[in-house]
């Protein structure tokens, strides 16, 4: 992917962020592990779309009014036949409407395997520079804010460090006969977002946040299930 290409189509079109789909790609590109998916225009492409993924699948409006999706009724999950994907699609616009005409279409994509969900970050402090950001993700990010933060870059052992200081670590660790993410997966992600030649890092000028929220971590892997990337404007 040309990541200078989707961020000045993005800047010319006058947005401050990349849309979920090139967000996704840039993280493709980068190596971290997203969804299998497909773009539609609307409800009709539903039967397309089913044809090309492997169920159960995710449904989510592509807007640029709309950013926390799930808090307006614009992600559907669970979805299991080409049919309930259209009535998805149909009752995710409905709702869309409610907020904006600017629905540019959806973003179908595979289900992640079960795992915990955890947010790594990136931003740009007016004193230290680019920083990354390691948590629990999802709402948990808001609710409990157990996140830790280290300069860019960082090595291995940071990253490591960073999972130690979580609050909730015994979770992620398996606690209570739990799902044990797996660490590595997680140090590599947060390698990939602020380590030497990490994306806060390499796209320094152009991006100044990187948001992943939420990483699904599974015991053998992780998956980018959204992401958000915010631009530098002159």
């Amino acid at each position: 992917m040309d990541v200078d290409a989707a961020i000045g189509a993005a800047l010319r079109a006058g947005r401050g962020v990349l849309d979920e789909e090139s967000g996704k790609r840039v993280l493709a590109a980068n190596g971290i592990g997203v969804p299998a998916s497909m773009s539609v225009a609307g409800p009709d492409g539903a039967a397309d779309a089913f044809a090309g993924l492997s169920p159960p699948l995710v449904a989510k409006v592509v807007s640029p009014d709309i950013v926390h999706k799930s808090d307006v009724g614009g992600v559907k999950v669970g979805i299991g036949s080409a049919a309930e994907l259209e009535s998805a699609l149909r009752e995710i616009e409905s709702a869309a409407r409610a907020h904006t005409d600017d629905i540019e279409g959806y973003l179908v994509e595979e289900m992640a395997p079960a795992g915990h969900e955890v947010v790594v970050g990136g931003s740009t402090d007016p004193t230290f520079g680019p920083v990354v950001m390691f948590g629990l993700g999802g709402i948990f990010v808001e609710v409990f804010a157990d996140v830790a933060f280290r300069v860019c870059p960082i090595a291995p052992v940071d990253a490591r460090e960073m999972i130690d200081e979580l609050k909730a670590v015994k979770l992620l660790r398996g606690a209570r006969g739990g799902i044990r993410a797996s660490e590595e997966a997680i140090v590599d992600t947060l390698l990939k977002v602020g380590g030497e030649g990490g994306m806060m890092l390499s796209l320094e000028g152009k991006v100044t946040e990187i948001d992943i929220n939420p990483l699904i971590v599974s015991g053998n892997g992780a998956v980018a299930v959204d992401a958000r990337f915010v631009l530098k404007r002159d």
